[in-house]
């Protein structure tokens, strides 16, 4: 197996690649980036929060002026302290606290402006048709509104805070050896452990995985969101998971909170860290992995899978890849990719942006003759504690032999 590489220089770099639950912050940000990261950031904050006051006080609904002055002003308000409070937690400060109440903020800004526009297609139009006049039909759509925010954010919440559920699936791979057929590989990716996650929280998801009996288990990136000074409780569970073999791969977040730091770290709780390199498992499978493509240019890291790939041997092959996209070099290569990144879109209908980047959002898809990826929907969630049509998951992959072309 090649040793990994851990290199500790560079982790402060800005780096710029794509990502799609960061963003490119940090306290190396020059001036003209932090005036238009902070551009940006006022934009979306008050369109979201905009686009919700009208829906909840539209002047057609007719709300006594107490009501539809002060809701207006409380949506002004959480706009602000949400431009405020992204901004000391991704501009170097660092503030758990203030990350807390940014990533709530965001999440429910981002249901209401999207059931917004939802509720304004299916209901206010019709209403409209069949002659609701206003201030009625403006009332009612509020008030609709109002309870599939407040029902989606409750449900959504319980959703991302819940220990995963498992995801089985079966998976065809061809030249598996007799002996291989079955083997199991339990899958976690984007744990993003954060101020809002306890080690209760972990130790729930590693009594999962262990309960599961894995012949593998995988972590495929994007471990925590903080330094491993910060973090060090919620991750050491991760110590007590069994399996025969263990294997972790970077991901992009690691390259905003420490990489170096946090291979090691994971190398220390008994994990082979993967960094354009490989392992074999019982002569039966080779598990690969490749740096996460944030590190391209930062000395010591980058993805590199020809690396990976060198001197193995000839069995069926299973990447560790984080982001989906790396199947456009890794395709008719190996014989399965492993990823994550995507969390299945999170909060509908995020998915359809992540597919302007990412050709899976989630599940088993079939890239070429020989190459077959499964894409988890991660275990944690980034950023807003919540998960809308888009449940986490952790992964039980059941590999199978087959002769089928």
């Amino acid at each position: 197996m090649a040793e990994p590489h851990l290199d500790r220089t560079g982790d402060e770099a800005i780096l710029e690649a794509y990502a799609v639950d960061s963003p490119p912050s940090g306290p190396g940000m020059s001036r003209r980036a932090r005036m238009i990261f902070l551009g940006v950031v006022t934009l979306i904050c008050f369109l979201l929060y905009g686009v919700g006051a009208w829906g909840l006080f539209p002047s057609q609904a007719g709300w006594p002026d107490w009501l539809a002055w002060g809701g207006r002003l409380v949506a002004g308000l959480a706009a602000v302290t949400l431009v405020v409070t992204m901004l000391r937690a991704h501009t170097g400060e660092e503030s758990d606290g203030a990350a807390r109440i940014a990533h709530v903020l965001l999440g429910v800004g981002w249901i209401l402006f999207v059931w917004t526009l939802i509720t304004d297609l299916v209901l206010r139009l019709p209403l409209l048709v069949a002659g609701i006049e206003n201030p009625l039909r403006s009332r009612l759509v509020a008030v609709v509104l109002a309870a599939v925010v407040l029902g989606l954010a409750l449900w959504g919440f319980a959703e991302a805070r819940r220990i995963p559920r498992v995801r089985r699936v079966d998976i065809e791979i061809r030249g598996l050896s007799a002996d291989a057929d079955g083997m199991t590989i339990a899958v976690l990716t984007d744990t993003h452990f954060d101020s809002f996650k306890k080690p209760s929280w972990s130790a729930g998801v590693v009594d999962v995985v262990n309960g599961l009996g894995a012949d593998v288990v995988v972590h495929a990136g994007d471990l925590a969101d903080g330094s491993v000074a910060a973090r060090r409780e919620q991750s050491a569970a991760l110590g007590g998971v069994r399996a025969a073999y263990r294997f972790y791969i970077a991901g992009n977040h690691e390259y905003y909170s420490g990489v170096g730091d946090w291979t090691a770290h994971m190398a220390d709780l008994g994990w082979e860290v993967l960094l354009n390199a490989h392992g074999v498992v019982g002569e039966r499978l080779v598990i690969a992995g490749v740096d996460d493509p944030t590190g391209n240019g930062v000395p010591g890291h980058g993805t590199d899978l020809d690396a990976a790939l060198a001197g193995v041997p000839d069995l069926p092959i299973v990447l560790l890849a984080h982001q989906p996209h790396l199947i456009a070099t890794s395709r008719d290569r190996v014989d399965l990719q492993i990823s994550g990144h995507t969390h299945g879109g999170q909060m509908w209908p995020f998915h359809y942006l992540v597919r302007l980047r990412e050709p899976v959002v989630q599940g088993l898809s079939r890239h070429g003759d020989r190459t077959q990826v499964w894409t988890s929907r991660g275990t944690g969630y980034w950023g807003p504690p919540f998960r809308i049509f888009a449940p986490s998951e952790i992964s039980l992959l059941t590999l199978c032999s087959t002769t089928s072309a």
